[in-house]
């Protein structure tokens, strides 16, 4: 088998020697490279040599492999420097302009929360991230969310083998922030979410989420509106206005949803806002006392409040996209639009 060996390489390198066409070589590297080669086959036939000879053949058909890979590949450059030089001159017209490559740009959600971020460092809020991975105390129970809460359930959150889960909100970064550095606090926490949603126009299993929180002596409701109103302006405009209406979360108490005036219409009443003049932004509120308890912070001394809001909904917004799907399908006739 070893004269096999060697006459396989010399009829090989003899091939490659004269090969002269690039689907030639194609065919030859198929011959004797590809997996059912004449070196492949001698792979197989390993079992009829004497057992400790078998190392050595081996290393030598290893070898011979990658001999013939290197003329190979010496052949296919050689082939490609000889097409270039057969070019004539008078083929190539150096005053044309030269192919633009086409250039790619930023996400739209990549573009909305370089955005929001920038508009709450301008407030002089701090950013903080978090894990996506996260345990039931810092995604519920430092929440101040009940054993018997619907979010809880496994149609609704994504658990885990190990008894972790992905985090259903950005919260969980908040609840970390809080159980390591004393009051005062003023962090938004922008990042990934993750629930057991059917994809549709206006729900996904993995979305964006921002949320705010600052913790203080003396902050109030009032804190709370200004700062919505301060970040709906600049990042819509000043035509838009806020409002909050009382609604119900585990980890805040008062609760509100906050609107903001339908970016499309002003306020006048259209498709967008099915004629309210009102988009929903998120979930906000004063900090449960209950909350500051369980990570050991003197509600007696400070108040807090915390809002979050879904990047992906303010990018709709922004943008008049009329399908959350969009957004994850990248399709090149979208994204070009964003240069």
């Amino acid at each position: 088998m070893q004269n096999q060996l060697l006459e396989l390489i010399n009829s090989a390198t003899q091939e490659i020697a004269v090969c002269n066409d690039s689907h030639e070589l194609v065919n030859i590297k198929a011959k004797y490279l590809g997996k059912k080669s004449l070196l492949s086959e001698l792979y197989t036939r390993l079992k009829e040599i004497p057992a400790e000879e078998r190392p050595a053949f081996g290393q030598s058909v290893n070898l011979a492999k990658r001999q013939l890979e290197e003329l190979i590949v010496a052949k296919e450059t050689a082939l490609r420097l000889s097409s270039w030089h057969k070019v004539k001159d008078d083929q190539l017209d150096l005053t044309l302009p030269g192919i633009v490559p086409s250039l790619g740009s930023l996400h739209p959600l990549t573009k909305v929360l370089r955005e929001i971020e920038d508009v709450f460092l301008s407030m002089n809020f701090e950013i903080a991230e978090g894990f996506d991975i996260e345990d039931e105390f810092h995604n519920f129970d430092a929440l101040n969310t009940p054993k018997d809460h619907p979010s809880r359930n496994k149609a609704d959150t994504f658990y885990l083998k190990d008894g972790n889960l992905l985090r259903t909100q950005t919260s969980t970064v908040q609840v970390r922030i809080m159980e390591t550095y004393p009051p005062p606090i003023k962090i938004v926490s922008p990042g990934r979410c993750y629930r057991n949603d059917k994809s549709d126009a206006s729900h996904s299993p993995v979305f964006h989420q921002v949320e705010a929180l600052v913790v203080d002596e003396g902050i109030t409701l009032a804190d709370l509106k200004d700062t919505l109103q301060n970040f709906a302006q600049i990042l819509f405009g000043n035509k838009v206005q806020t409002r909050i209406r009382p609604h119900f979360f585990p980890f805040t108490e008062p609760s509100a949803e906050m609107d903001i005036s339908c970016v499309m219409c002003e306020g006048a009443g259209c498709k967008v806002c099915k004629m309210s003049g009102w988009l929903e932004l998120g979930g906000a509120g004063m900090v449960d006392p209950n909350v500051f308890d369980i990570l050991k912070i003197d509600s007696e001394k400070y108040t807090g409040f915390a809002f979050g809001l879904g990047i992906d909904r303010i990018a709709m917004m922004k943008y008049n996209i009329p399908d959350m799907r969009i957004l994850y399908e990248n399709d090149v006739r979208v994204l070009s639009q964003f240069r």
